[in-house]
């Protein structure tokens, strides 16, 4: 049995490994890692015109399960402002990956830190 913090520490540095700092507003995940699922389509969330007039930044998280197909099947709310959030999820839902032999885990962080 693996103590907690290490299990924790390898999901943190697993979901850090999958994201790429994309112009500055959003980082999207480049691969998953779990299983070699690659991103095949997917676009950046749109910075709410909410967050951007009262100047909200932020992190979310998020957890996805995809199905062995590569659509995302459920979507995880981990943590972020509610604002930046609903944006993510309704970014993420519109993916697509690789195919794989079975379901899988994705951890995904985007950074929302309003430069463009």
């Amino acid at each position: 049995m693996k103590p907690h913090f290490i299990c924790g520490l390898r999901q943190w540095a697993r979901g850090m490994s999958l994201s790429l700092l994309l112009l500055g507003i959003v980082a999207l995940p480049s691969s998953a890692q779990d299983g070699g699922r690659k991103l095949k389509t997917g676009s950046q969330p749109e910075y709410p015109q909410l967050a951007r007039q009262f100047k909200i930044t932020g992190t979310t998280r998020l957890e996805l399960l995809v199905s062995a197909e590569g659509k995302v099947k459920n979507v995880k709310v981990l943590g972020g402002s509610p604002v930046l959030v609903r944006a993510s999820v309704d970014a993420v839902n519109k993916w697509v990956y690789e195919p794989a032999a079975k379901d899988s885990t994705i951890l995904v962080k985007f950074d929302f830190t309003g430069e463009q």
